[in-house]
């Protein structure tokens, strides 16, 4: 292992870990050396209120109903590894219970040295003029809000510390928009001026704020689309194909160790270039 991208004796907290982007991101944090709390609103074995998980969100509920969590799963590979990890549920709307998971997860790991916002809904489709005020309301607190109180929890014993990583999951969409997702697009785009507006403070301290902008990326969620529009994102990107999670959770990694030291503020498209202007 490059001794530049180790990260033996850090301590990664991941939102949203349970699948995707989030799952791929734990693991190649936890094969790089770190020790992950693998954190997400939905833990398999637990029970939850199906119908007002579907209400709340209609991908949650599908994962949910078809089994396909894999908190604890992935905190078992983790370990697999060589490292430590915990599965923990975790409400990033809720910032008591977010408060309750680091005083854990400092208990069981130890300070957090890498938070990576991850978490965030997708799920609110439809035409401007169909767009409802409470669904608004829930992406912004989730994709945006969210990744705020994380931060804020984290941030004073980084400080402290006088070293840190704080990993932001944008998307192309905060980039580019998003047809039919206003409120995604927005949401996500608030994440890249999150991120350039804590790197300003948080240099100082040693620390590091870097957000990482995925396009369409071969996660459960978009395994969802029908096989026409897959065809047609694929002939969009320059690359001619979906990303794989372990190709956006090595950039992850990379931002999460001494390779990246000097990189701060930094927005990362991990899109397969689907944002250039493909003629």
């Amino acid at each position: 292992m490059n001794m530049h991208m180790n990260l033996k004796g850090k301590v990664a907290l991941v939102t949203g870990a349970s699948r995707g982007l989030g799952r791929a991101i734990a693991l190649a944090l936890g094969e790089a050396g770190a020790d992950v709390a693998v954190t997400d609103l939905l833990i398999e074995g637990e029970t939850h209120d199906r119908q007002a998980l579907e209400e709340y969100s209609a991908l949650a509920g599908h994962f949910s109903k078809a089994g396909e969590i894999k908190t604890r799963a992935t905190a078992e590979e983790i370990l697999a590894f060589g490292s430590k990890s915990c599965a923990l549920k975790m409400d990033v709307t809720d910032l008591e219970e977010i408060k309750g998971v680091v005083q854990t997860v400092e208990v069981e790991l130890g300070p957090v040295d890498i938070l990576v916002n991850n978490a965030a809904v997708m799920d609110n489709l439809g035409k401007f003029d169909r767009q409802k005020p409470e669904r608004w309301e829930r992406d912004l607190k989730v994709n945006l809000t969210g990744a705020f109180h994380c931060t804020n929890v984290v941030w004073g014993s980084m400080v402290s510390r006088q070293w840190g990583r704080i990993i932001n999951i944008s998307s192309v969409a905060g980039l580019m928009g998003a047809w039919l997702q206003p409120s995604y697009g927005t949401t996500k785009a608030g994440i890249v001026g999150l991120t350039k507006s804590l790197a300003i403070e948080a240099g100082r301290h040693g620390i590091t704020v870097n957000a990482v902008c995925p396009g369409f990326i071969a996660t459960e969620a978009v395994k969802l689309y029908d096989a026409g529009m897959i065809e047609r994102i694929e002939k969009k990107t320059a690359l001619k194909r979906l990303g794989k999670p372990e190709e956006v959770a090595q950039v992850v990694a990379f931002l999460a160790s001494e390779a990246a030291s000097y990189v701060t503020g930094a927005v990362i498209p991990v899109t397969g270039g689907i944002d250039l202007l493909m003629i």
